[in-house]
């Protein structure tokens, strides 16, 4: 499976973007699939998930701002941002899980 993210760029504070994630593949289902992020400071941050049958987890970092959706069958999953902060500012990363993959990243940067 091969992961594509887009939607990243800049943005200022308080404002919105909406990340998505592409995924070619030939397997009817992935099993789950989410979004990491990388600091400026090379921090590695776990941030959201979706399951095959829907269920949504978030780090207390960005939950109630950020919304996870899609994946699964659908193969395409997405991520709407809310509310950014310039701490949020990191390429974010997607990923697979079974099969497992990872994208290469789109960078979302937060002005103040």
């Amino acid at each position: 499976v091969q992961l594509v993210e887009s939607g990243g760029g800049l943005v200022e504070a308080g404002g919105s973007l909406t990340l998505s994630c592409a995924a070619s593949t030939t397997t009817a289902f992935i099993n789950a699939m989410g979004w990491y992020r990388q600091s400026p400071r090379n921090e590695r941050e776990w941030i959201a998930q979706i399951t095959r049958g829907g269920s949504t987890n978030y780090a207390d970092s960005v939950k109630g701002r950020f919304t996870i959706s899609g994946g699964s069958a659908k193969h395409t999953m997405y991520l709407q941002m809310n509310s950014l902060k310039p701490e949020d500012t990191a390429v974010y990363y997607c990923y697979s899980e079974s099969p497992s993959a990872w994208g290469r990243g789109t960078q979302v940067t937060v002005s103040s």
